[in-house]
């Protein structure tokens, strides 16, 4: 039976090693995101070893959301894995100095997107009797660091709706599992910086990072075990991280 997974937020980073590695292991992909040049080249490449479908919407936004999946193929409707990974964060400022309008997207695409596109999975899911959902949580969701004040709280949620599901699927055979990074190096800090290179570049200074393909590969892991076991909650750090704050970080030289 073919297996179909939609990984959201597929454009970049973890989202597209996830789904080249979901496609080398044999599942038909869709793929979604909101920038339409990257999601079909993206598209082309996984073309050359497996089947994939791209669709473009923002997660945040309920009507296209809802649009985009009332206009899927009866052939690509049969989805058995979710991956929840859309997610940003924007803005690093205390509390007292936070911006509005960053708490706002963070909220609208980290958890409001996760529900959106969560129940429109899921009743296909609860028809076969059979599915899995991986939501892409964050360190940041465990443990509160200066200044992450509503980044946290969406990731922290994010945690929350995991245990959830985890509790209200159980009767319909469903597997639920929480995908923490620590830090990865991808567009994220690119993102929160509002496009400043600099800035984003020193956030990894003295480190490395995890690379998006080392959490594609834990997703992986977890979405093949054996019918009877569920990896409820993965943390995934660099070696040279041990909390949200505390690193090792090397001299530069």
């Amino acid at each position: 039976m073919e297996k179909i997974a939609l990984v959201t937020g597929a454009t970049s980073g973890i989202g597209k090693a996830t789904a080249f590695k979901l496609a080398e292991a044999g599942y038909s992909v869709i793929i979604t995101g909101r920038r339409w040049n990257l999601l079909a080249q993206l598209e082309k490449e996984i073309m050359k070893i497996g089947n994939v479908l791209a669709l473009s919407f923002d997660v945040s936004n309920k009507e296209q959301v809802e649009h985009a999946f009332s206009r899927l193929p009866d052939e690509w409707k049969n989805i058995e894995l979710l991956v929840n990974n859309a997610g940003l964060a924007a803005g690093l400022s205390p509390i007292q100095n936070g911006d509005i309008e960053d708490w706002e997207t963070m909220i609208d695409t980290n958890i409001k997107g996760l529900l959106y596109v969560t129940t429109q999975v899921t009743p296909v899911m609860i028809a076969n009797n059979h599915g899995h959902i991986v939501n892409l949580g964050s360190i940041a969701g465990k443990e509160v660091y200066p200044s992450g004040n509503v980044y946290c709280a969406t990731k922290y949620a994010v945690d929350a709706l995991t245990k959830a599901m985890r509790i209200d699927l159980l009767e319909h055979n469903i597997k639920v599992t929480s995908v923490c990074p620590g830090m990865v190096e991808t567009e994220f800090s690119l993102v929160r910086f509002k496009g400043n290179k600099d800035t984003a570049k020193k956030v990894y200074d003295g480190i490395e990072p995890l690379k998006p393909e080392d959490v594609a590969d834990v997703i992986l892991f977890a979405v093949t075990r054996p019918a009877h076991v569920n990896l409820n909650d993965i943390v995934i750090m660099p070696t040279a991280q041990a909390s949200g704050v505390i690193m090792n970080r090397k001299k530069q030289v």
